[in-house]
């Protein structure tokens, strides 16, 4: 039997978030900590756990099929994969902070100054783009910690909340790209993995559909019908029945989350009643 071999982060916040969203879209998977590689028992593939430093190489040579990688290890490597899907969560940025208390006038203050980062692709490429010359300090693990130790006079790296930034003494001064979870491919795929993967797009699309969405139920006054259609924005028109109630009836929508209850509060103010709110798991389009 064919099957269809992702790379995975071992552990960390891509990992759970990656885990979670294959068991949205009902591929089941059983593993442990130290299981290397594990099959599914319900989908035709299999998930390799890998630091997230080798997955875009692990992808591009074809050991693994495809993988799922932060954006910026994936431009960082620079490994001749595709960009299957952009999938929106584990998302963070890469910036260059400095000690809180240095005054900032602009890029400029970064000539002839140290950098510490486990990014220097990715940030060897924008100072050149801004035409500064900076000496840049490769190293893995807590960067953050450089310029309070005397290592370097500024950082380059992942922020996602700020919050190690701040404990550090440290201001993020310069966003130079936006990150977020990555499905990348190997360009060779059989036409059998192809279809596999086809199949993992459709049920991944179908979660991702769902996110931020509420089913909703209400019963309305006809008279008030075409003002309440009016004011939903569902997928396409509304689910429209018959209520036993004379001069009734009922309707059924899809709702954004973002914008639910500035609807609902149109809707009552309309007429409509025993509103009825269910959440959505999956969303065939």
């Amino acid at each position: 039997m064919t099957l269809l071999r992702i790379a995975v982060q071992a552990k960390g916040r891509l990992y759970e978030e990656t885990m979670s969203f294959l068991e949205e879209a009902d591929i089941k998977l059983s593993a442990t900590k130290r299981t290397l590689l594990v099959q599914s028992p319900n989908f035709p593939i299999e998930v390799l756990f890998l630091r997230d430093d080798d997955i875009p190489q692990t992808v591009a040579t074809g050991v693994a099929d495809i993988g799922i990688v932060g954006e910026n290890e994936f431009v960082e490597r620079g490994e001749d994969a595709a960009i299957v899907k952009r999938l929106g969560f584990s998302k963070c940025r890469l910036s260059l902070a400095l000690p809180k208390d240095i005054d900032y006038p602009g890029v400029q203050w970064f000539e002839g100054k140290k950098i510490a980062t486990s990014y220097p692709g990715i940030l060897s490429t924008y100072l050149k783009e801004q035409g500064v010359k900076a000496e840049i300090h490769v190293i893995t693990g807590s960067v953050e910690v450089s310029p309070g130790i005397g290592l370097a006079d500024a950082i380059f790296d992942i922020v996602s909340s700020g919050s190690t930034l701040v404990s550090n003494r440290l201001k993020e001064v310069e966003v130079v790209m936006n990150s977020e979870a990555l499905l990348i491919g190997n360009k060779q795929l059989s036409d059998e993995k192809q279809e596999i993967l086809n199949e993992l797009l459709f049920r991944m699309d179908a979660v991702k559909s769902a996110e931020d969405k509420k089913y909703v139920l209400m019963n309305v006054p006809k008279g008030k019908l075409e003002e309440i259609i009016a004011v939903l924005p569902g997928m396409k028109s509304p689910t429209i029945m018959p209520l036993a109630q004379e001069g009734w009836c009922s309707v059924h929508t899809v709702l954004d989350e973002k914008c639910f209850w500035e609807i609902i509060g149109k809707l009552k103010a309309l007429g409509a009643e025993g509103i009825l709110v269910l959440p959505i798991e999956k969303m065939i389009v």
